[in-house]
């Protein structure tokens, strides 16, 4: 008895100390007031951050789109980009760190991120079990939301997904409890502010973009505490919109109404927690053409990063296909990109040359191996498809 006593004692210590330090990420969440300016400054520094495996190849390969897009700029000086190299694997576990300290405060020194995947740490991998680099990347830079367009206009699919990125089951999801070798617990969790700016953030998007309809996402029937928050807090932002209809959907039924050709036509902007926008936003992409097709703006009030929405795909490294990998996700985000430190016609230029080169014209196929072009081939037909349509 004593022993069970102590046990849980001992648990109940270390969820006091989880949620001090969810107060005080609460509390500090709610001193930042003002989203970046980006044309105020007299530089915007963009950080290309390769990552793993094909993250390297991939995020070189955008880089040289926007620059190529951004040249005057950075004649003119107004843009300039930093290359920042820690964030391998080898790297981050060699410091036991998801991200190393020196690493961190180079991100910190830029402005805006195009970040390659990254490998995250499984049972029976080699490496320790740290943190996912994106995850902390989240907290630790604030970017609380995540933003995932998918349009599939044949389809009449034109969706946008707000996706809570700093709470819910991702907060503190590496330091669950083994209670004992009969139970496991993990958390969840919601705070007001954090509920607050990722709903103001969708409907102050479908206010700017004319979409009629935002949809709130959760499973507030059985999580009633956390989920229960997130509901009734998007829902009173969404009264301040009178002209958006507002409505909701238990996270279940989403994923069979998305495959509702009806249905989904329906939907134009999402907004949900963490999780379920972590599985919805892969679904979603499927019918773009998959992960590769898509990508992802994780934005925060000061600092905001751009990713591809696939893994590192390590194998096509170990089997000398890595020239090879598809650019296209990693090129979408720079689309996004773009458009968030304002530069909307580059960003509209990138995106029509990419939905010509990857879905009406076609003159280039990758397909990951020699049968299909390069990552860089595929880079130079975009950049020859956005001349030709600026001519």
């Amino acid at each position: 008895m004593a022993d069970e006593k102590q046990i849980l004692d001992e648990a109940v210590e270390k969820f006091r100390s989880l949620m001090e330090a969810q107060l005080a990420r609460a509390k500090k969440i709610k001193e930042d007031k003002e989203f970046t300016d980006y044309q105020a400054l007299d530089t915007i520094v963009i950080g290309i951050c390769g990552g793993d495996g094909i993250g390297p190849v991939i995020t070189k390969e955008s880089e040289r789109v926007l620059a190529f897009l951004l040249k005057d700029e950075v004649a003119k000086g107004k843009v300039t980009f930093k290359e920042i190299d820690g964030l391998t694997i080898e790297n981050r576990a060699a410091c036991n760190k998801a991200i190393p300290d020196d690493v961190l405060e180079e991100l910190k020194s830029c402005h805006v991120i195009l970040k390659g995947p990254t490998t995250t740490p499984r049972a029976g991998d080699p490496w320790p079990n740290v943190e996912s680099a994106n995850v902390a990347m989240r907290k630790e830079l604030d970017l609380f939301a995540n933003m995932r367009p998918v349009k599939v206009p044949k389809e009449g699919i034109d969706w946008t997904f707000f996706r809570e990125n700093t709470e819910g089951g991702y907060a503190v999801g590496s330091h669950g409890v083994n209670i004992t070798d009969d139970l496991a617990v993990d958390f969840t969790v919601a705070t007001q502010e954090g509920c607050e700016r990722i709903a103001r953030l969708a409907y102050e998007y479908a206010r700017k973009n004319k979409k009629g309809k935002v949809s709130i996402i959760t499973k507030a029937n059985i999580i009633k505490t956390t989920d229960g928050k997130f509901l009734k807090t998007a829902q009173k932002i969404g009264e301040e919109y009178p002209e958006i209809v507002t409505d909701d959907w238990y996270v279940d039924i989403t994923t069979a109404k998305l495959i509702d050709p009806m249905r989904r036509k329906d939907f134009k902007v999402f907004v949900l927690p963490n999780l379920y926008g972590d599985i919805i936003t892969d679904e979603a992409a499927e019918f773009q053409g998959g992960v590769g097709t898509a990508g992802s703006a994780n934005i925060g009030k000061k600092y905001a990063m751009f990713e591809a929405i696939h893994g590192s795909a390590p194998r096509m490294i170990k089997e000398g296909r890595g020239k090879y990998a598809d650019p296209c996700s990693m090129l979408r985000a720079s689309v996004m990109l773009l458009s968030h430190i304002g530069y909307q016609k580059e960003a509209d230029a990138l995106e029509a040359a990419l939905d010509k080169c990857m879905f009406e014209e076609k003159k280039l196929t990758i397909t990951g191996r020699e049968t299909g072009c390069t990552c860089s081939e595929f880079g130079d037909y975009v950049m020859e498809t956005i001349t030709e349509m600026t001519k």
